[in-house]
């Protein structure tokens, strides 16, 4: 639509992103969905995957990016040939399909259990601060998954922190370059390991990681500037989450904090930023922690910042379609609908009814609740 010589972008309209060309700006939000025995991607995972490939970009599920990140039972990792050789597969499929994918890079950080560690040891943190959350395990003898309580974790000390950059440089380097995806998405959001060392809930170091805002966000921002250097801006995206209570995480001051960051990446000619808006998986906006979503993205952009800006949680189609025609969002990210919904593009396009989706079958199992949801032409 053109008024006043202004074209209004649909959600339905081709986005570039970074080095990422978008046939619409639809994303399928990271979905952690626990099928990844021995942490290897599976042909089902494939199928899954391509089954939804119509979206613009598929994020894909939480992927540790080494043993010591890995936080919940039977999730993909990226730190072995025979992971990488999984991947392959993967992303074999989505690209055959039409779909563009890039992969989320976690490392979790304190929110994990120590049988999930090498060693059993305890989960690693920027400080000795257990998080009042759950992960999920599997019992082998049975085969059942259950959530348990986090294992109180060890304060990192200084000297490991370049290993942790590291490992999300190689990480990418690999997803990118053996694995065969178009990019590759860090994961600072959520109360996980990157999110722990920003928010003052979860960091009281007192070394240069810890303290003020520059110090707490030293680590998010080496850790970019890594993996750019890996893969080049133009193939990196980061998700945050500014006021999210996600796996017990808080920080006193969270405006000052993000626009700061913010500042900061729009220096590094990123792809994207990925935001989650209010609690995750939760309410949109939060009477107790409220925040200028707004002003966040004003902070980028004055910064420099021209990557796409997406956003996410609890949107419809309404909110979507509102938030990109007024240049709110470029791209909107729908997660639980994707889960149902293999052809949510399409459904929304039609403005379709949707499948509900069956939470008993979000974590762990097989193919019922993961890849035999309906498509339109089918229902």
């Amino acid at each position: 639509m053109i008024l006043k010589g202004f074209f209004m972008p649909s959600l339905f309209d081709r986005v570039q992103m970074g080095d990422i060309a978008l046939a619409n700006r639809i994303a399928m939000a990271p979905l952690t969905r626990n099928r990844a025995p021995n942490a290897i991607p599976t042909a089902l995972m494939a199928q899954y995957y391509a089954q939804r490939a119509s979206a613009g970009l598929l994020i894909t599920e939480a992927t540790a990016i080494s043993p010591q990140g890995q936080g919940y039972a039977d999730v993909p990792g990226l730190y072995s040939t025979e992971q990488l050789d999984g991947w392959k597969k993967v992303t074999q499929a989505i690209h055959d399909a039409g779909g563009k994918v890039v992969v989320q890079l976690w490392h979790v950080g304190r929110v994990s259990h120590s049988s999930l560690q090498p060693g059993n040891l305890p989960p690693v943190a920027p400080s000795a601060i257990a998080a009042k959350s759950k992960t999920y395990l599997i019992d082998h003898a049975t085969g059942q998954g259950h959530f348990a309580a986090t294992s109180t974790p060890r304060a990192l000390e200084v000297d490991e922190l370049p290993g942790i950059v590291h490992d999300f440089q190689i990480a990418a380097r690999n997803a990118v370059g053996t694995a065969g995806f178009d990019g590759v998405e860090i994961h600072a959001a959520n109360g996980y390991l990157l999110d722990q060392f920003l928010k003052t809930g979860a960091n009281q170091r007192q070394d240069d990681y810890g303290g003020s805002i520059k110090n707490r966000a030293r680590l998010l921002l080496e850790v970019t500037r890594a993996v750019v250097e890996a893969v080049g801006g133009g193939k990196v995206g980061i998700r945050l989450s500014p006021v999210t209570p996600a796996n017990d995480i808080h920080d006193d001051a969270p405006q000052a904090l993000f626009e700061y960051v913010l500042r900061q990446l729009g220096h590094l000619n990123l792809a994207y930023i990925h935001i989650v808006e209010g609690a995750t998986g939760g309410p949109r906006e939060l009477p107790d922690r409220p925040f200028d979503y707004d002003a966040l993205k004003a902070a980028y952009r004055a910064a420099g910042g021209k990557g796409a800006w997406m956003l996410n949680n609890a949107y419809t189609r309404e909110l979507a379609e509102q938030a990109v025609a007024s240049g709110r969002a470029d791209v909107v990210a729908f997660g639980k609908a994707f889960i149902a919904n293999p052809d949510l593009v399409e459904r929304l396009r039609q403005n379709a009814p949707l499948n509900a989706w069956d939470q008993s079958t979000f974590y762990g199992g097989g193919a019922q609740g993961y890849t035999d949801y309906p498509v339109l032409a089918a229902s």
